[in-house]
């Protein structure tokens, strides 16, 4: 089966910085601009040039050290801000500019207060502007989700014929669904045939307000998308972006479905999720996919028996895989009695079947009591006769 490349724009240091609690400096933004290079992204949008100075710093800085991927600038539809973000990329190898505006009568109403005819007359004058400064141009209709889709399909249309090679239409807010994302998709590229006669790369920006964005995204790709704009730790303005671990993942995982490929290194993931995590306010919630605390933690008796006998019976990829050490079986008051042989074997202690069962009761009886059991705790209520076999005191037991 012929595979296509999926891209994977990465719009952390953008995007994913305007969240509270995110804002970063320019040595934290080439500290996490390497790490996507080493997980293998194929663009880094770096920032927002004319939003500071600070921004414009942290693009040119990224530009003169990172060379691997495509490193993109934003820029609303206008003169000013088009001409800063080609200064901020024009030491990049492979420079992009993004351009973008609002396609929703919502937002050209009361946001821009400007008409349909002077939005598409903007799309192709700032489209034309950018193409003349480089030649990767990428434009995105803000809000397209809730665009009426004659009037997206034109601005598509026209941004195109200004010389747009991307062109990203975003569920800015968060608004639709995996199955009106698709169908958005592939009406434009039914309706305009330079799309995939061209070769314009179509891409999907989705935010997780209704908690879709990573299921809108993979809607996206199978509907002809060949571009992903995505977040690690699905970090992002109000509820977040779609996190790009799980997008990676869930292509991997399910290659049965998502005939694609994609240059992520699944075993970059956990550790780039971690340096994100120390250079901003907080981490992933533990039960966050892929990459939270407890994403291969098992404490569910019957999970934790049927790990022991076949970790894919729980276990749908390899922690390996996505660079977490280890699969971890958390003892607790629902683990069950082969889980607790085991790590009392792993302790070096061999307990036959009465033994077993009597420090079960035990165990059941201290978790009850307390949240979290350390291996000290379980040789603190072995019995002395059992402890003994060992010859280790508790206090070299970490």
């Amino acid at each position: 089966m012929t595979t296509d490349h999926v891209a994977f724009f990465d719009t952390t240091l953008r995007d994913g910085e305007q969240s509270p609690g995110c804002s970063m400096t320019t040595q934290e933004k080439l500290t996490m601009a390497h790490a996507l290079e080493d997980l293998g992204v194929d663009i880094i949008e770096a920032g927002f040039a004319m939003a500071s100075e600070g921004d414009f710093a942290a693009i040119a800085t990224i530009t003169q050290a990172v060379r691997k991927p495509r490193i993109a600038s934003l820029a609303r539809a206008k003169q000013e801000d088009i001409e800063m973000a080609a200064r901020s990329v024009q030491f990049a190898d492979r420079p992009r500019i993004h351009v973008f505006l609002a396609s929703s009568d919502l937002h050209l109403e009361y946001k821009l207060k400007i008409s349909r005819q002077e939005a598409l007359d903007r799309t192709a004058e700032s489209v034309r502007l950018a193409r003349s400064l480089v030649d990767d141009v990428e434009f995105s209709p803000e809000d397209a989700t809730r665009s009426e889709r004659d009037f997206l399909v034109e601005m598509v249309r026209v941004a195109i014929e200004a010389g747009a090679t991307t062109i990203n239409m975003p569920d800015t807010v968060g608004y639709t669904t995996p199955e009106e994302y698709g169908t958005m998709f592939r009406d434009v590229r039914e309706r305009i045939p330079a799309v995939d006669a061209e070769g314009i790369i179509l891409s999907s920006h989705c935010h997780d307000d209704l908690g879709l964005a990573v299921a809108n995204s993979l809607a996206a790709i199978e509907a002809g998308a060949r571009q992903v704009e995505c977040t690690i730790n699905g970090i992002g303005e109000r509820a977040g972006n779609a996190a790009l671990e799980e997008i990676a993942a869930a292509i991997y995982v399910r290659s049965d479905k998502y005939s694609v490929s994609t240059g992520i290194k699944l075993d970059q993931l956990y550790p780039t999720s971690q340096v994100l995590g120390n250079i901003i306010t907080f981490r992933p919630s533990p039960n966050k996919a892929v990459v939270g605390a407890n994403a291969f933690a098992h404490e569910s008796g019957i999970h934790q028996h049927g790990m022991l006998a076949n970790p894919l019976c729980y276990e749908i990829m390899t922690p390996g895989l996505v660079g977490v050490s280890k699969t971890n079986l958390v003892l607790g008051k629902h683990s069950g009695r082969a889980a607790l042989r085991h790590r009392l074997e792993e302790l070096g202690f061999t307990l036959d079947r009465d033994e077993l069962q009597h420090m079960y009761y035990r165990f059941v009886a201290l978790a009850d009591r307390k949240k979290n059991i350390y291996d000290q705790d379980l040789i603190g209520i072995l019995p002395d006769e059992i402890r003994a076999r060992r010859h280790m005191p508790v206090a070299e037991v970490n």
